[in-house]
């Protein structure tokens, strides 16, 4: 069986190999004014591998860029996604779409992909892909929350988690936080236990402005290295760039 394996794509958009199967998370391949990634698109839509499936994690435009995705060679690739992406989904012209609320689950050629629990902005739910002894975690961006200690013991051990980090707030709104930070991030790895944990959703960017005006985020990744390093020293935190491929 090949090795599980995670490919950044950007932002919270990555490739997983499990069980031999590929899966992409959260896609995002375009930019918009107020919403730049921040670091590079490593792998441009018509590069990317053919897809046993697509997890989507909630609506927010850059989790679930429809309109960039629809030009996927093959529409008919499952999606998995909150209830809430459903129907933009199929109004994008995919045909097989899923919607998983927490603890739900469904098998893909011998990978189990369970919803997790989420609390973000919106309405969001978080994924474990399974297959034999490995397990991967996806956190989309949530915030932590007491229901994702749950994980352990509802699915077993996890191997790798993609955790979101920056702590991300929203100046308007009393400075309201919808990301967990380096340190809630490193709590729930303390919780998981995985072997390895990947940071991301850090180098996101409104812009000059945006940034000051609107959100407010820590974008520098050492700062959940750190707090992981005094929390879970048994977890191996690797901060990786788009493009480069993590073998578990």
């Amino acid at each position: 069986m090949p090795r599980t394996a995670v490919t950044r794509v950007t932002h919270s958009c990555h490739l997983i190999e499990i069980g031999g199967r590929t899966f992409l998370t959260d896609p995002w391949f375009s930019t918009r004014p107020g919403y730049y990634q921040g670091e590079p698109i490593a792998i441009g839509i018509p590069d990317l591998p053919r897809l046993d499936g697509v997890l989507i994690s909630h609506d927010h435009y850059d989790h679930c860029d429809l309109e960039a995705f629809a030009a996927y060679r093959d529409r008919s690739v499952p999606l998995f996604v909150a209830e809430t992406v459903v129907d933009a989904a199929r109004r994008h012209g995919f045909t097989d779409v899923t919607a998983l609320k927490p603890w739900q689950d469904v098998e893909v050629g011998g990978v189990t992909i369970t919803a997790t629990p989420a609390k973000h902005g919106v309405y969001e739910v978080t994924f474990v892909l399974r297959a034999g002894a490995d397990a991967v975690y996806f956190a989309g961006d949530t915030m932590l929350i007491p229901e994702l200690a749950e994980i352990p013991d509802r699915l077993g051990h996890i191997s790798v988690a993609l955790l979101p980090t920056n702590g991300l707030y929203i100046r308007p709104a009393d400075n309201m936080q919808v990301v967990m930070n380096a340190d809630e991030a490193a709590e729930l790895t303390a919780i998981l236990r995985p072997e390895l944990a990947v940071p991301h959703h850090y180098a996101f960017t409104k812009g000059f402005l945006g940034d000051r005006l609107i959100t407010h985020s820590d974008k520098n990744p050492q700062s959940y290295r750190d707090a992981t390093r005094d929390l879970a020293p048994g977890t191996s935190v690797r901060i990786v760039e788009p493009g480069i491929r993590t073998e578990l």
